[in-house]
């Protein structure tokens, strides 16, 4: 076969690493987004943050002192000694210049006892932890510290709380806490464990440390004031009838009990302002704070997108480095200088794009979902990614990307740019409805069903169907069990 040299053309899509970059970014999270600029901060010499924002602080504050730079005056200079000398006297001046805080003036008070070393607890014991996050186990331990046990006791105490799970329950036996202690302790005996199992039993949150859901009822309840109403009612459905009363055979609990309807209700009332979980309070999962990337508005009628500024600092590139850089020279310092340089540049490019492309589709959005905005889920109406792809003409990969783990502030609430995207239903009238909305339909009607006789899904499925929306009953089970809505056999109530 002869060779030969032969031109030809075509087109392909090259991943570059400038294009790589800009997926990658329009793809984070406000947080992530902003570890990102973080660490681009500390290892590109190019970048700064831009101080329009601190100058505007610096404006702000001279406005409010402008004579704050200026030398202080002779009369100036007495009132600060006049203000040292009432420190001296511990008295308060007629006049303290605006800016004085208090510690300024006074110190706090530094006491400290003497005695702290002879005590047998150490002053973390004495201390009221206030931190939203503690841990249930230590919560327990705190208050096993200042109990008095003996130090057998003790070990029993701490075995117990670590068998004690996120909910507040017992997880293990006391007879295995008794296996598992026999041998440093070969003494003990199963009548000392369950008598330190009470002792926790009676610590905060009440019903903790309960083996099940009966023995947690009964503790609460133990813990109410001897005179509240219905409480030895309540004490017996829980440890007798808690069968009845879980099945909802009201009937059958009101002869066992011997009480009226209305008096029923009561201890049912009673029995529901109980925690089931004691221990859900206290969990020890770290709250997740949500950073919206983009806020609604609602301007003269006009609905308004714009957005977060504060999700990502302002960068620039640095000037003074910039200009170090020399065009001929290819010395290693100012290569370096010109690989930066050009990170940096595709770096606030890649910025500016995923920030046109967010606001452009959040703005898309909220044209399509301006019933949502105006009336709430009943008025959402069906959206799926093709047709905001079709809408700023944009593949429906890069909406998928861009509406992933990003959020919108509405007056409504904040939801996730995917909250607003949902498949459709058919109506009898030839439109759509969307399944958020029909979610919204099914959660008010079960909202205003009477307690006694609540809705089935057949029924709700009829009245959904009266109103134009061709709904199945397993698709009703099914956005019912969604959320988290229990069968009308358990919704159903005396009142």
């Amino acid at each position: 076969m002869k060779q030969s040299i032969q031109l030809r053309l075509g087109q392909n899509l090259t991943m570059t690493p400038q294009l790589q970059q800009a997926i990658r970014l329009l793809q984070l999270s406000s947080l992530e987004l902003s570890s990102e600029i973080q660490d681009a901060l500390e290892s590109n010499p190019m970048l700064e943050v831009s101080e329009a924002d601190s100058e505007e602080g610096s404006n702000n504050s001279q406005n409010e002192t402008p004579n704050e730079k200026e030398k202080p005056s002779a009369q100036e200079e007495i009132s600060a000694a006049d203000t040292d000398k009432a420190m001296q006297q511990n008295e308060m001046p007629d006049e303290l210049p605006v800016d004085t805080a208090w510690d300024d003036i006074y110190e706090p008070s530094t006491y400290q006892s003497n005695s702290t070393s002879s005590s047998d607890f150490s002053q973390r014991d004495f201390e009221i932890n206030s931190d939203d996050e503690q841990d249930l186990h230590d919560h327990l331990t705190w208050q096993m510290s200042m109990t008095t046990f003996s130090d057998v006791d003790r070990l029993v105490a701490a075995s117990i709380i670590d068998a004690v799970g996120e909910d507040g329950y017992l997880e293990s036996s006391t007879t295995d806490i008794l296996e598992g202690l026999q041998t440093d302790l070969p003494e003990l005996e199963l009548d000392e464990v369950e008598a330190v199992l009470r002792q926790i039993q009676n610590f905060d949150p009440p019903g903790v440390a309960s083996r099940d859901l009966g023995e947690c009822m009964l503790m609460q309840l133990k813990q109410l004031p001897p005179e509240t109403e219905w409480r030895e009612q309540a004490m017996k459905v829980v440890t007798e009838h808690l069968d009845l009363l879980a099945g909802h055979d009201y009937p059958q609990l009101m002869r066992r009990m011997k009480l009226s309807e209305e008096d029923m209700q009561q201890v049912v009332e009673l029995i529901r302002s109980l925690n089931p979980r004691p221990g859900s309070h206290l969990s020890s999962k770290r709250t997740e704070y949500i950073v919206p990337d983009v806020y609604v508005r609602k301007h003269k009628g006009i609905w308004r997108v714009e957005l977060n500024a504060e999700v990502a600092p302002k960068l620039r590139i640095n000037d003074l480095y910039a200009g170090m850089i020399r065009r001929a020279d290819n010395s290693k310092d100012n290569n370096f200088l010109k690989d930066n340089l050009q990170e940096a540049r595709w770096l606030l490019k890649s910025l500016q794009s995923r920030n046109e492309t967010l606001l452009k589709v959040a703005t898309c959005i909220v044209e399509r979902q301006r019933g949502f905005l105006e009336h709430g889920e009943e008025s959402m109406k069906a959206l799926v990614l093709h047709d905001v792809a079709e809408a700023v003409e944009m593949h429906e990969s890069t909406i998928s990307r861009v509406t992933t783990r990003k959020y919108m502030h509405t007056p409504r609430g904040i939801f996730e740019l995917k909250y607003f995207f949902s498949s459709h239903v058919s109506t009898a009238s030839g439109g759509e409805c969307s399944s958020t909305a029909i979610r919204a339909l099914i959660k008010k009607l079960i909202a205003a069903e009477e307690p006694k006789k609540p809705l089935s899904d057949n029924k709700i499925a009829s009245l959904l169907e009266q109103q134009g929306i061709n709904v199945a009953r397993r698709t009703v089970a099914k956005y019912r069990e969604a959320m988290t809505i229990p069968p009308s056999n358990e919704r159903k109530r005396l009142m």
